[in-house]
């Protein structure tokens, strides 16, 4: 007998479900027979194309795509191999030449030119910026900067008044219209969705059931009404029939074609034997190997 005391499990706490709304509960019912009724049909076709789907991707679709992808082959990719050996690859033999023979040595003058160009440019702007650019530009900013200042107090001063303005005439019609209007219509409009896509979601799976269930009393049906019959049919008459028709029938007309195709046979070598005579054998020939000292052996 275990003396310890098995230690006590804690109590898990019942989760609490939040009660669900009356606007809910009166949306919830009516949207999910609705939907299942209209989805219904929907699923039944569904399920049919996707059958039909099946079968022609499996004994139509596949042969047609090899076809066609073998005579693309044909007509563009064996192309194009020849093309790009015997005429792409020479070409760009020839214009690799004629880059590392050329066009580098060209490339290479251009550069030094260049070079030579944009130092001696250099130099002209530097001297340029230092002596007459830079005095101008203090003298400017000398004379500029009041005017800036009091443009950019004119422009805060519009600034504040534009916005002042248009939080009254905008931001706050804008916010009172979000706050007691189209927030509460969003939320209403949330669960009328959220109910729909649920209710499109069981009628969904419940249309697939009832496809499914419909499918299997169909072909239980058939095998009742059309296989279980036709095998019966089959086993216990049309089995015993073809037996009786081989052993009565066609056994003994194969025998009596045989017979009578022998006859035949034998009837024509008689004519031949009393118009022709009979036909001459030939002589046998002697293919022993000789005896005595004479005899051939395999060490020559």
């Amino acid at each position: 007998m275990d003396m310890q005391k098995q230690p006590q499990q804690p109590q898990r706490q019942p989760q609490t479900q939040h009660p669900e709304g009356c606007l809910v509960v009166a949306i919830r019912i009516p949207v999910r027979v609705f939907v299942f009724l209209v989805v219904l049909p929907v699923r039944v076709l569904w399920d049919v194309l996707a059958a039909v789907a099946r079968f022609l991707g499996r004994y139509v679709l596949a042969p047609v795509v090899r076809a066609i992808g073998r005579i693309l082959y044909l007509l563009l990719v064996v192309p194009l191999i020849w093309l790009y050996r015997h005429l792409l690859t020479p070409l760009g033999h020839a214009l690799a030449w004629l880059y590392a023979r050329v066009l580098t040595p060209i490339g290479h003058a251009l550069a030094w030119l260049c070079t030579r160009v944009l130092i001696s440019t250099g130099h002209a702007l530097g001297w340029l910026y230092t002596r007459v650019l830079t005095p101008i530009g203090h003298a400017l900013v000398w004379l500029l900067t009041p005017l800036a200042k009091g443009v950019a107090r004119a422009l805060d001063m519009l600034g504040a008044a534009l916005y002042w303005t248009a939080r009254v005439l905008l931001v706050l019609p804008a916010l009172a219209l979000w706050r007691w209007i189209l927030a509460p219509a969003g939320r209403v409009l949330g669960i009328v969705l959220k109910e729909i896509g649920e209710a499109l979601g069981h009628a969904w799976r419940a249309a697939g059931y009832v496809v499914r269930a419909a499918g299997r009393v169909l072909g239980t049906l058939f095998r009742w009404i059309f296989r279980e019959p036709a095998r019966w049919v089959y086993r216990t008459v049309l089995t015993p029939v073809g037996h009786v028709v081989r052993d009565l029938v066609l056994r003994p007309a194969a025998e009596a074609a045989r017979a009578i195709g022998r006859a035949v046979r034998q009837a024509r070598a008689d004519l031949r034997r009393a118009l022709f005579g009979e036909p001459s054998r030939p002589a046998p020939v002697d293919r022993r190997e000789p005896r005595g000292r004479g005899t051939r052996t395999l060490d020559g």
